[in-house]
């Protein structure tokens, strides 16, 4: 039987998830069984791993996103290099569920973003049309040859042809697991970027809308290594000794991103080293208020968004987190603070590990792409129409 036919036609599925996000910390891989479709999907994690990059990777990851120091044969070997990386954490994976990659049926993989266009700009100078781009590193052939299975990847151009910002991808899981016909929810992700999903009360997969708010740990880690020598701040116990720099705030948020209507993502091309660079020239002398004044810029964004651009159509029953920033019990607070009394959750409180939620997403993503569903939301994105969201690679 072609491998095709073999994949199409199975109504369970074991798929794998991986993606390195904007923080660059490493490789989240998860190993998931999937059964049906859309909100009849069933959904069980069996296991999960996180393995952080060396330095060096890193660093080298870091350059590939800056457009001032990245150069066509850093991305070239980055592409293939990334890929085997991702199968040796997913080997881990497989091993803590004490399977191997034969067992697999799929492999949706996110890779890793190095640069990201979401609004149409001339082909720098060159002739044609205005166009949006984005390029994922992490080779899907590489991946499938390495492992004998099948893999999607590529998930956001198609989107983006389609006039769409290609991001945020999570409101398609969002709806799947957490919409509800009695509570408006707000699914937040504290990656490196943080973007918001708003599920309205009843409503069907096409009236969820989302979008990126702005920097979360990619600002937050960042600091943490510049001022501290450290991977990242743990348990917000550095930013609490702080004090936020109001003023500093201000100012932030006065960028025009901030007061942009959805759709909108970002990414590294804003909140760079640059910007880094600007956050410690206009910022308090303390290390710890930096961080706090980071922090708090977080919780200041995401609250201003659902003030700006939700509250006045839809009010939050309750806002539920995901991502390594649900680790930052000080962002978690100030968050909490800045929503009461709309509840602050974790996605834990129903049964899903808030680090392994994209993993799982690109699992998911993977499994309907076989089912042949259109996963992409125009609502979210600002596509003309839903996208068909991924690229087969077969071994």
């Amino acid at each position: 039987m072609h491998p095709i036919h073999r994949l199409l036609s199975r109504p369970e599925r074991l798929v794998a998830g991986l993606i390195s996000g904007t923080s660059l910390d490493g490789v989240d891989a998860g190993v998931v069984r999937l059964a049906g479709t859309g909100r009849g999907l069933r959904v069980e994690t069996l296991a999960f791993v996180s393995v952080p990059y060396e330095d060096d990777l890193r660093e080298a990851l870091r350059a590939c996103t800056e457009v001032s120091l990245s150069d066509v044969r850093l991305v070239s070997q980055l592409h293939v290099l990334l890929a085997h990386r991702f199968a040796d954490v997913l080997e881990v994976a497989l091993a803590k569920a004490g399977m191997n990659a034969e067992e697999l049926d799929l492999i949706g993989s996110h890779g890793q973003t190095v640069h990201h266009v979401p609004d149409a700009e001339p082909g720098q100078g060159l002739a044609g049309p205005a166009v949006r781009s984005t390029l994922q590193i992490g080779s899907g052939a590489v991946l499938a040859a390495r492992l004998g299975v099948p893999v999607v990847s590529d998930f956001r151009l198609a989107d983006m042809a389609l006039g769409g910002q290609g991001a945020p991808l999570a409101p398609y899981l969002d709806d799947v697991l957490f919409a509800h016909a009695t509570e408006t929810r707000g699914l937040l992700n504290l990656g490196g970027i943080g973007n918001l999903s708003v599920l309205p009360v009843g409503g069907g997969p096409a009236d969820t809308f989302a979008f990126d708010t702005g920097p979360s740990n990619v600002l937050l880690d960042a600091l943490t290594q510049r001022l501290f020598r450290r991977p990242y701040d743990a348990d917000g116990a550095l930013a609490a000794r702080g004090t936020p720099d109001e003023s500093l705030i201000e100012k932030l948020l006065s960028d025009p991103y901030f007061a942009q209507p959805p759709p909108k993502s970002t990414g590294r091309e804003l909140f760079n080293a640059a910007y880094v660079d600007r956050f410690v020239a206009d910022g308090p002398a303390d290390p710890h208020d930096l961080l706090a004044t980071a922090a708090e810029l977080t919780a200041r964004s995401v609250h201003d968004a659902y003030q700006r651009f939700v509250e006045p159509n839809h009010r939050l029953d309750r806002l539920i987190a995901s991502g390594g920033g649900v680790h930052n019990a000080y962002l978690m607070r100030r968050l909490a603070e800045r929503f009461a009394p709309v509840p602050v959750e974790t996605t834990a409180a129903y049964g899903l590990d808030p680090d392994a939620k994209e993993a799982v997403l690109f699992a998911v993503l993977a499994h309907e792409w076989a089912n042949g569903v259109r996963t992409g939301l125009p609502a979210v994105t600002g596509a003309t129409r839903p996208a068909f969201q991924g690229t087969l690679a077969l071994p």
